[in-house]
């Protein structure tokens, strides 16, 4: 490329100085130093030497640490450079790093990592080891408190203490390779108070990481942690983005339904000359992710063939108790019995998805029907999973686990010994394994440049394989990776492309 570049007036006096910032004197990392002997060189304690590095995990030679309240030992005279030609200014291109193509290697770690976990535990309700018992004795219902079983755990915490052993099963894992690890684990419900309380403590302001933080707080932690240029995790996945705006510490881990919505309108765009059938649970016409997503896909498929021969057919849902049994007429006189039939359940409630796939099952034998949805759907437990299979389905998930890796056998074994159980494939375990060791991990390896450029750091996990990518300039990331899947009349359920099944989920 050819730049274009002001001229400059010939002999131009130009002083150069040390770069300096108001408060801070800039040591030159020599061979052999580290922030602990800079620090003592100083009379500082190495955490405050750090709060003003965040940037700068492990110094290499020639690196410039700002040391906070030091005087310059040595005032630097100003030196003159006098030239009789033009001065050429470069200006530094944009750092940018290539994805690898490969899986990268994690070894020969180094350092201090503090992680603050904010997950909803429900130690209170723990607590409590009684319940009332009103079972009916002899036809007549008694009222006793009787004491619960040693094992029992509330409910709403199993999710979450599964995130937690992973977390700690990355942590020992990473530990071994070389990296000191310390967790910070605290008990955060719904409610903001409690998290608002921890932040003005004081106790995050020196974490190297924060996460995973459970959604209902997320803007408040990610607000929080912008200022001190701490990166945060969501682990769960949300209904847009927005939230990443303004917060480039931000990463969510899962996909949010924007590019669920994405990916989906590409691939419908595959069968272009096919009976479209959109199904979805706008009566009024207002909702604008219904209307978004419409348009998405009408759009793709215009690129395709024009508008005009596009068979697109809106169904609006309506559950049984508003038309009975005529619902499934009112379906079947959307579809064609000469082409394929392609329904879309742009839904993510499950008595939606659950009635409109058990009557799209029962059309399927006078129809050919494909049926397309949003990732939910792999996690419905009230339909037989012979529906899928039958009619074909396909549907892009966030997470993949290949039972047949050795990351994979080696994690479900030290699972076992540590917690005397196997994770489900549907535990939260795998996600935090994931999260943990990708992010602390990248953070051992290439310090606060991996936050800025996630996509450098691509080591082999469990159940996904990271694609982060920033929203827009100043904002934050969000990860993009999803598998297509689909069950097979012959049951099985393969990722799109492969031939022969895996022993996966």
């Amino acid at each position: 490329q050819t730049l274009a570049q002001p001229l400059v007036q010939p002999q131009v006096t130009v002083k150069e100085t040390q770069p300096q910032e108001q408060g801070y004197f800039l040591h030159k990392v020599q061979e052999g130093e580290t922030l602990s002997s800079i620090a003592r060189k100083y009379g500082l304690s190495v955490r405050e030497l750090r709060r003003a590095n965040r940037d700068i995990r492990f110094p290499q030679v020639g690196d410039y640490i700002k040391v906070p309240g030091v005087i310059e030992p040595e005032k630097q005279e100003n030196v003159e450079i006098t030239t009789d030609t033009l001065l050429k200014v470069d200006v530094a291109p944009e750092v940018r790093y290539e994805r690898p193509s490969v899986f990268t290697p994690v070894r020969n770690l180094a350092g201090t990592l503090d992680v603050a976990v904010l997950l909803p535990f429900y130690l209170r309700e723990n607590a409590v080891r009684t319940e009332n018992d009103s079972s009916k004795v002899k036809g007549r219902y008694t009222q006793k408190m009787i004491r619960r079983d040693n094992d029992w755990i509330y409910p709403s915490s199993l999710d979450f203490l599964e995130m937690y052993q992973g977390i700690l099963l990355a942590a020992d894992t990473l530990r071994s390779l070389g990296v000191n690890i310390t967790l910070h684990t605290y008990d955060i419900q719904s409610d903001t108070v409690a998290v608002t309380r921890l932040i003005e403590s004081g106790k995050l302001n020196n974490m190297d990481l924060i996460g995973p933080v459970y959604s209902r707080n997320l803007a408040i932690v990610a607000d929080f942690a912008r200022n001190y240029d701490i990166p945060v995790v969501s682990p769960v996945p949300l209904f847009d983005n927005s939230v990443l705006d303004n917060n480039p510490c931000l990463f969510l881990a899962s996909a949010t339904l924007e590019i669920v919505q994405n990916m989906l309108a590409r691939k419908l765009s595959d069968y272009y000359d096919q009976n479209f059938i959109f199904v979805n649970t706008d009566s009024l016409g207002v909702d604008n992710d219904v209307i978004r997503y419409k348009n998405l896909i009408l759009s793709e498929l215009g690129r395709r063939m024009p508008f005009e021969d596009i068979r697109f057919r809106e169904f609006r849902f309506y559950n049984r108790s508003t038309f009975g049994n005529d619902s499934i007429n009112r379906l079947e006189h959307a579809l064609s019995e000469t082409s394929r039939n392609i329904v879309i359940i742009a839904s993510e409630e499950r008595p939606v998805i659950s009635e409109t796939i058990i009557d799209v099952y029962n059309l399927s034998k006078k129809y050919d029907i494909r049926v397309f949805g949003y990732p939910v759907m792999r996690d419905l437990d009230n339909l037989d999973p012979k529906y899928y299979f039958d009619l074909d389905q396909m549907i892009y998930t966030p997470y993949w686990i290949d039972y047949s890796k050795n990351n994979v056998l080696r994690f479900n074994s030290d699972f076992r010994r540590k917690f005397l159980t196997e994770p489900s494939e549907k535990s939260y375990a795998w996600q935090g394994y994931d999260i943990a060791y990708f992010f602390l991990s990248g953070l051992a390896l290439h310090g606060k440049e991996f936050t800025r450029h996630p996509e450098m750091h691509r080591p082999e996990l469990l159940d996904t394989d990271y694609n982060f990518i920033r929203k827009s300039e100043g904002c934050g990331f969000e990860n993009r990776n999803l598998y297509l899947i689909r069950y097979t009349n012959k049951f099985e359920v393969l990722l799109e492309g492969q031939t022969s099944p895996l022993l996966s989920r």
